[in-house]
């Protein structure tokens, strides 16, 4: 059932201001395609302002639990009203909550954009120094290339000249001679500080 339909079944009980229908969930929509279903829009829920407040009462009442009815051939006509009057609710309450989904929904998109673009400059990056490793052995190897033309008879230290291996001067180890060193304590202060004679 869309907006249009819903408006002329419910308008023959009061006059009607706004409606919003809630579309459904768009994975349960894709499943609902996969397996043949209807291939329109459905909703999973909608709001109904009515401009008094007495006929919406009104309608929730005589409405909910009801049989929707119409046409038998339409695919609606066994299904069953569930209404209900929310009481001190403002239509400003179902933008909010709209306007508060949609911002944390875009939020996700942005947080799932950022991170596959961090992927990719990764990738990118390394994909780079690839490049740039593979274009250094090419010219090392068209150097040794033509120095083996050249009939030089160079080295291979003086063509690469060796790794510098850097060695610091270590500090002795101190020995154990904790023993020695400590003086020991003489039986005068130990019997001052006990008592002892």
């Amino acid at each position: 059932m869309d907006h249009v339909r819903l408006r002329q079944i419910l308008s023959q009980f009061g006059e009607i201001d706004r409606i919003y229908l809630a579309p459904e969930d768009p994975e349960a929509q894709v499943h609902r395609k996969k397996a043949g279903g209807f291939r329109g829009q459905l909703f999973s829920e909608g709001w109904v302002e009515f401009a008094k407040k007495t006929v919406a009462k009104r309608v929730a009442d005589m409405l909910n639990g009801e049989q929707i009815g119409g046409k038998k051939k339409s695919a609606i006509y066994y299904d069953i009203w569930n209404i209900k009057y929310l009481t001190k609710f403002k239509w400003d309450d179902l933008t909010d909550e709209i306007a508060y989904k949609s911002a944390i929904r875009e939020q996700k998109l942005n947080m799932v954009m950022s991170a596959a673009k961090r992927e990719k400059d990764f990738y990118l990056s390394k994909v780079e120094k690839s490049r740039a490793m593979t274009e250094i052995d090419e010219r090392m190897k068209k150097k040794r290339k033509i120095q083996e033309e050249s009939g030089s008879n160079a080295e291979p230290a003086q063509i690469f000249p060796p790794r510098v291996v850097r060695q610091f001067r270590q500090k002795t180890a101190i020995k154990n001679e904790v023993s020695q060193s400590k003086p020991g304590l003489s039986a005068d202060v130990l019997a001052s500080v006990f008592g002892g004679s």
